[in-house]
């Protein structure tokens, strides 16, 4: 009986590290009970907030100071920054026809402690606090609250302040398009086409033209379910998108996003630049970065994300600081943990764009994007908090020919890209298998020798505390199907996300070790090499304590991967921490053309004798 016992317990504890490696901590505006808030204003009671007109010099980004005080105070008040402005009850959309109003019905785009720079905040009742504020379409209030976060009483609200232009077109991201020699520019902005025509002003060495611009808009009618529908709901302005075509290989292009006025003016962004993709084949240096779940953090210490995805500012810190060295980047799923919570991808998007606005930034499909039950994702699950893939398709672009398939395929210059959607069946006999064989087959290796699978959930191999528990080593039903696709057309490196750490394997067929180098592999690699890379900056996950052959190295830390391409013979990979930017993990890959096309198991072409 006491066995008996003690397995149900270790079970127990196997269901619990599982629930807690998957949920990944719930988002911090959850925690917020918006529909028990009341009305509890203080005549004694204020907050007020400078400058109370923000952009003055055209910048999207802005600290305010907030000077607060209560004649009640407690260490669990907490400041709400909300917009637009007027969050009252006249702007609540009653839940069903025989009900009224709540008090509040949207929660705020960030939250803070009243406490958080001032610890004497409570026997002194008086506090400030810095925030920084993005340009958002709208303008802003700030609210003390009394009662914590689970029963919030509005003490006081602020003065209204608002960007100079709170329409203004922001955070341009740039991505491949469907051919090489064609970029697309999207960015977001307040402007409805009835209002403003959208364009991109580019060009190079002073040869300017003007690109027209799509636009898409969405409203909640659009979305899945709670919070996206619902307290999570913010209008996301309007996403635009332009094409950039027969680019020049190599060259640098500048531009600017803007809006040409009814009345004939103009509102421009500041200048960009770009270098377009190489050719196909191109035998030159060419430089790739590659993560997955990064999310969001706050510069200010904001909405507890310290907690919940604490290694997000030093991975774009470190992209940033390294940016001339990077071509291309590959976010490949979790882009920012929104989770229904609309304003957070404004923050992501400002949060890249030093990044976004200069390389093609290219990203995957995970589930806390698309997963909702009943919408066709493969995962039954509500991670994308409602969003069922709406966001992450209209604020990104990706060369998809169905961006609700967020499967695709890019060339850039020696490297061919397959990038499946782990969030829709991959199976043998799937729409999908389909595109993951052509992409594969159809790749011309002695132009393209370097061939790399991206995906977001593991298919391949990994270490993590609950896949082992499930006794998979891999995302259920990963590599059954994809693993001789792999291997029949020779993928070199297959990367993942999903698993909030960094694990590197051998070259692997069938869970066997096909090549037992570890640094340095010359000729035929005869198997492919997986890649965890999930540790962009959302909470870390654990490893089993079992040690497998296949797995080489292994660190419970924040990082993401470089591959450096040096020609059609030599690749360069390398791991690199989020901390300080450093290598503590590499390999090398040197090799001809002839040894591409050399059989290894399971990847020799039919032959005949016949002469």
């Amino acid at each position: 009986m006491r066995k008996l016992r003690f397995f149900f317990l270790a079970i127990a504890a196997v269901l619990s590290t599982l629930q807690e490696v998957r949920s990944h901590g719930d988002q911090p505006l959850s925690k917020i009970a918006v529909h028990k808030a009341v009305s509890d204003l203080h005549a004694h009671a204020f907050v007020k907030a400078s400058p109370a007109i923000l952009g003055l010099k055209g910048q999207y980004s802005e600290w305010v100071t907030l000077d607060f005080s209560s004649p009640n105070p407690s260490i669990d008040d907490w400041i709400g920054v909300f917009s637009p402005a007027n969050f009252s009850a006249s702007t609540c959309p009653p839940e069903t026809p025989s009900t009224s109003a709540p008090f509040l019905c949207s929660a705020p785009i960030k939250y803070q402690y009243a406490n958080y720079t001032s610890p004497r905040y409570k026997d002194a009742g008086k506090g400030f606090l810095n925030l920084q504020l993005i340009n958002q379409r709208s303008d802003f209030s700030f609210a003390l609250f009394s009662g914590g976060l689970s029963n919030p009483k509005l003490v006081a609200v602020s003065n209204k302040i608002a960007f100079k232009n709170p329409k203004a077109p922001v955070y341009p991201r740039l991505a491949q398009g469907k051919l090489w020699n064609e970029m697309t520019v999207t960015w977001t902005s307040g402007y409805d086409i009835t209002e403003a025509t959208p364009f991109v002003e580019w060009g190079s060495k002073g040869e300017l033209v003007r690109s027209p611009a799509g636009t898409l808009n969405f409203n909640r009618n659009s979305l899945c379910g709670a919070p996206a529908r619902t307290v999570g709901w913010r209008d996301p302005g309007f996403i635009h998108t332009a094409f950039l075509k027969e680019l020049w290989p190599n060259t640098v292009y500048t531009y600017k996003v803007g809006h040409r006025l009814s009345n004939g003016s103009s509102i421009l962004s500041q200048e960009y630049q770009f270098r377009a993709s190489p050719y196909p084949g191109q035998n030159s240096v060419q430089r790739v970065v590659i993560f997955g779940d990064m999310g969001k953090d706050e510069a200010d210490g904001s909405n507890e994300y310290n907690n919940f995805q604490r290694g997000s500012l030093n991975t774009t810190k470190q992209l940033i600081q390294d940016l001339k060295n990077i071509d291309i980047v590959f976010h490949i799923g979790d882009i920012c943990y929104a989770n229904g919570y609309i304003s957070q991808w404004d923050q992501f998007t400002a949060q890249v764009e030093p990044i976004a606005s200069a390389v093609p930034y290219m990203i995957a499909s995970g589930n806390h994007e698309r997963d909702w039950p009943g919408t066709g994702s493969f995962y039954g699950t509500t991670d994308s908090g409602g969003e069922c893939g709406v966001l992450a398709q209209t604020m990104f672009y990706v060369p998809a020919e169905n961006k609700a398939k967020f499967w695709y395929s890019t060339d850039y210059g020696m490297f061919r890209f397959c990038i499946a959607d782990t969030e829709h069946d991959w199976r043998e006999g799937t729409e999908q298998y389909k595109f993951i064989e052509n992409c594969l087959a159809s790749v011309d290796r002695q132009k393209q020798p370097w061939l790399i699978f991206l995906a977001h959930r593991v298919l391949g191999y990994s270490s993590a505390s609950f896949y082992v528990a499930e006794g998979s080593f891999e995302e259920p039903m990963g590599r059954e199907s994809l693993q001789k696709l792999w291997q029949k057309y020779k993928v070199d490196i297959a990367v993942y996300g999903h698993v909030h750490n960094y694990e590197r394997t051998c070259p692997i067929y069938q869970n066997i070790c096909i090549n037992k180098e570890k640094h340095y592999y010359k000729g035929s690699l005869n198997g492919t090499i997986h890649v965890v890379a999930g540790g962009g900056g959302a909470s870390l996950a654990t490893f089993a304590p079992v040690q497998t052959k296949w797995s080489i190295v292994k660190d419970y830390d924040y990082g993401f991967v470089k591959l450096t391409a040096f020609d059609s013979s030599n690749l360069l990979f390398e791991y690199k921490k989020s901390r300080d930017g450093k290598v503590y993990d590499s390999f090398r890959i040197s090799r001809d053309y002839r040894d591409i096309l050399a059989c290894a198991v399971d990847s020799c072409p039919s032959t005949t004798l016949a002469s």
